[in-house]
């Protein structure tokens, strides 16, 4: 298995990723994800998931996300642009708020994502 990977394979991902949620189907984006997955955001503690910031697994993802999209019908990522190391992706994109995000996209051997981080502007 890789421990790195192609930027042009990174960069599919990253461009699968934004319009895994921009289809709003919470399962196309879990498809992405490794069962063992981590995310951290400071979002998580104020929907109440944990005051570390960080939800561990699929199921945990799934409860997490599925809450986020509940309050968010209008949910859209717009690309603006992809970063790539050997293993990893981060995605700069605006949110449907007009906000910019840049998510940090770790993956693991099989090309899944493992650890993702959502790193908003300091206000």
């Amino acid at each position: 298995m890789p421990d790195h990977f192609e930027p042009s394979h990174l960069a599919t991902l990253g461009r699968g990723w934004i319009a895994a949620w921009n289809s709003h189907d919470l399962e196309r984006v879990l498809t992405l994800y490794a069962e063992d997955a981590e995310m951290t955001s400071d979002r998580i503690p104020a929907l109440g998931f944990g005051a570390s910031g960080t939800v561990r697994g699929k199921d945990a993802l799934r409860a997490y996300w599925g809450t986020a999209l509940a309050k968010l019908p209008d949910l859209h990522f717009e690309l603006i642009e992809l970063f790539v190391s050997p293993d990893s992706v981060a995605v700069l994109y605006r949110n449907e708020r007009g906000k910019r995000i840049c998510e940090y996209l770790r993956l693991d051997a099989a090309g899944k994502i493992r650890q993702g981080s959502a790193n908003h502007p300091v206000v």
